[in-house]
């Protein structure tokens, strides 16, 4: 349970890969396309890391494609047990949507933003688990401090996660999540179109650092 996530994830480092294959006889779009993306932040309390989640797509009788679920940015929190020490059975997660990024990065020096999520809203569960997420400024345009609070009425806890975002991780982050918003709401649709054309058993892989 208790690692130090450095070894794992880059402290405040920003890495893509995108890989496709053609090999398999009938190519699905979502099994055969990996790919992953974080920006991590780790401070003296908390760990931050921000990746795109993409949206699924099922095929339709036509030859198009149909979104079954939505993309979304995932925020996971890890609690600090060390110094430099992390648990991440312990982490926090929260879904921001294409507009709640955008409300994200168009945040000004002096302005915060919050956002409320029920995890089973519209079901029979709905109020069990209550999230909230708010970025508020450090102050003297030095950055951000970005919360997190699980409130679970069933286990009766209610935890909280604070990791401060100075201005030039921020600045990261902004253009970090400005990428991903295409990602999340395309999903990387030109690739899809790429590996398409290329012939059976053609491999193409992409990497940014």
């Amino acid at each position: 349970g208790v690692t130090d996530l450095k070894d794992v994830l880059w402290s405040g480092s920003l890495t893509f890969k995108h890989a496709l294959s053609t090999s398999a006889a009938n190519v699905d779009e979502n099994a055969s396309v990996k790919k992953y993306a974080s920006y991590t932040v780790f401070k003296g309390k908390a760990a931050l890391s921000i990746s795109p989640i993409l949206p699924l797509f099922t095929k339709v009788e036509s030859g198009g494609s149909r979104v079954d679920r939505n993309g979304s940015v995932m925020l996971t929190f890890f609690p600090a047990v060390g110094q430099r020490k992390y648990d991440y059975t312990k982490k926090q997660l929260f879904a921001l949507s294409p507009t709640e990024v955008g409300s994200l990065i168009s945040l000004g020096p002096a302005e915060s933003c919050e956002f409320f999520h029920d995890p089973s809203m519209k079901s029979s569960h709905e109020g069990q688990v209550k999230k909230s997420l708010s970025i508020t400024p450090l102050g003297s345009d030095n950055g951000y401090f970005v919360n997190i609070t699980v409130l679970n009425n069933v286990q009766k806890t209610n935890e909280r996660l604070s990791v401060p975002v100075t201005k030039a991780e921020f600045a990261v982050m902004r253009t970090a999540l400005s990428h991903q918003v295409c990602v999340i709401l395309h999903g990387f649709t030109l690739f899809h179109k790429v590996a398409w054309s290329l012939a059976p058993g053609a491999h193409i892989c992409f990497s940014i650092y």
